[in-house]
């Protein structure tokens, strides 16, 4: 297995949104933070030989960082056509051998199913736009309804509401760490040339898909 540093390298070379959205709240997920999240995931056997499902893959980092390392297949869910243009680039880029399908679509809607289990990797909107609240709810839930594992993205303090999400919803809260997420000045709003957000990330195991 190589190295997470050796991932994060890989992944420098991901370009961002040319034109973000922040209604959409795109902020791309920074590399060494995707490599921490799919080291993990691979460690815990839940990426080799796997289904990866990205949900929101943006313009493709967590994608591009789970077809790095070994898996059957990655399925890249994302809304914005332009993003998904510039993702397709990125895997060109980093010339990963396993396949990437990208596909253009709402997450909170997916139009996708799977026979197999699934593991998700995400970093779902925040919901700290206006009309866009408890947007990573929605994600959640389509990740309990088709994943047997997933890895999500969330504000600090998210904790409570994670493990009680997952509890009624047939998961169990199995890892949790706390991360920093750099966000570099893209909209309007931004009064700071970049800052640091405090972040966590969470493994969480579903029972429902799992079981099917």
């Amino acid at each position: 297995m190589a190295t997470k540093r050796s991932l994060a390298t890989k992944l420098g070379v991901v370009a961002g949104f040319e034109n973000p959205r922040a209604a959409l709240e795109q902020y791309p997920t920074p590399p060494d933070l995707a490599a921490h999240v799919v080291h993990l995931a691979d460690l815990q056997g839940d990426v080799d030989g796997r289904t990866v499902l990205d949900l929101g893959a943006g313009t493709g980092m967590f994608a591009l960082a789970a077809a790095l390392r070994g898996p059957a297949r990655v399925v890249a869910l994302e809304l914005d056509r332009t993003a998904l243009t510039t993702a397709r680039g990125n895997e060109r880029r980093i010339a990963a051998s396993a396949p990437v399908h990208w596909i253009q679509g709402d997450a909170t809607r997916p139009p996708v199913t799977f026979s197999e289990p699934v593991t998700v990797v995400m970093n779902p909107p925040f919901g700290a736009q206006d009309g866009n609240r408890n947007a990573d709810r929605s994600f959640l839930a389509t990740a309990s309804e088709l994943a047997s594992v997933s890895y999500s993205v969330h504000n600090a303090g998210s904790r409570e509401f994670l493990e009680a999400f997952a509890a009624d919803n047939g998961g169990d809260v199995t890892h949790a760490f706390a991360a920093d997420f750099a966000v570099d000045a893209q909209f309007d709003h931004h009064d700071e040339a970049s800052r640091e957000l405090d972040v966590e990330v969470y493994r969480i195991e579903w029972e429902s898909a799992s079981s099917e």
